[in-house]
């Protein structure tokens, strides 16, 4: 089990969680990691797969939220056009955005051979952040069979910290990696859920602020914010496209209680989805039926969206181990300083 926030004490809000505190609460989606590690390569790629089914034929509602754009994300465009998810989401390091998308094609492609010919191009979904301190990140060494490993180790138990694309990553200063949280909603007598997968590299050291005012400094020489972090919500809460775009809009919330401010070279992007809305691939039906929010209920979602996004980072934070990557550059472990911190 991966150490968390709540292994010292720390929580993040008020909002019951999830019975894991991970996106896996939402049911149907799995997560799964492929990580490499050899000298000064220290990558990886993590996928986050929302339901078990055939993706391209069976497309989940999604909304794209780009706080600060310096990314170079793919299939973000399509998303906030269509408000559809086809592909399962890939996340790696920046040099491997083709990388994956060329994987998630050739997956769709193999489930669904008239992709490109009898019906539309296939729209993959990728996220990244920049690993290079940590990994050798001009050797490109992740590779298609990475990312298909990846997917087919996608359940719903999840490790967080150095995993997957989250292997290289740092955060204010400290190690990051993957992280996740969940948070628990009642709606007309039903339990729903939001959850909140993150890769954590962002953050300036000596700007993180924990739940209870103190803020840890990793003591390091770091100019400037110039990371990133790709959130990943998931919901099974039916919603229009709008409202789920609003929802994950809030992920930024999270962010700026932990003391990020979005800086200049800073990729910043929320990628959501609801498993509550799902579009058939092949309706035959001119019109079709969405079940969506009441728009006064949505404060709890804006609520859980900020709470499980802090949290999400924190645990990515404390579940990273103390690593020495390409060149021997170092990054602490912020469960290190904490265990100090109690001494």
């Amino acid at each position: 089990m991966s150490v968390t926030a709540r292994d010292f004490g720390i929580v993040c809000g008020t909002m019951p969680t999830g019975p894991r505190n991970a996106i896996t609460d939402v049911p149907g989606v799995r997560v799964g990691h492929h990580t490499l590690r050899a000298g000064d390569i220290n990558t990886g790629v993590t996928a986050i797969v929302p339901h078990g089914g055939n993706m391209y034929r069976r497309k989940v509602l999604a909304a794209a939220d780009v706080i600060n754009g310096f990314g170079k994300s793919a299939g973000l465009v399509q998303v906030d056009e269509l408000g559809t998810l086809e592909t399962p989401i890939l996340l790696s390091n920046t040099f491997a955005v083709g990388t994956c998308a060329n994987a998630l094609i050739r997956e769709a492609i193999a489930q669904n051979p008239d992709i490109g010919r009898q019906t539309a191009t296939v729209n993959p979904v990728v996220g990244e952040c920049n690993d290079g301190p940590l990994n050798d990140i001009q050797a490109m060494a992740v590779t298609e069979e990475h990312a298909r490993l990846a997917l087919a180790n996608a359940s719903e138990e999840m490790a967080q910290g150095s995993v997957g694309a989250g292997t290289g990553m740092s955060c204010f200063g400290f190690k990051g990696g993957i992280g996740t949280s969940s948070r628990r909603i009642v709606l007309d007598g039903s339990d729903f859920h939001l959850g909140v997968l993150v890769l954590s590299n962002f953050g300036r050291a000596g700007d993180l602020v924990l739940p209870d005012g103190r803020r840890p400094n990793p003591k390091t020489t770091q100019d400037a914010e110039k990371g990133s972090v790709i959130i990943v919500l998931a919901t099974d809460i039916p919603m229009e496209h709008r409202q789920l775009q609003r929802v994950s809009r809030r992920c930024g919330a999270g962010l700026a209680r932990l003391g990020a401010f979005w800086g200049h070279g800073s990729g910043d992007i929320t990628i959501g989805f609801s498993t509550g809305v799902v579009f058939d691939h092949d309706e035959p039906a001119d019109f079709v039926q969405i079940r969506a929010l009441n728009e006064g209920r949505i404060d709890e979602l804006f609520r859980a969206a900020a709470e499980a996004t802090q949290e999400a980072v924190l645990n990515s934070l404390c579940a990273a181990e103390a690593m020495a990557g390409r060149g021997r550059q170092k990054r602490r472990s912020l469960a290190d300083w904490l265990r100090q911190s109690e001494r």
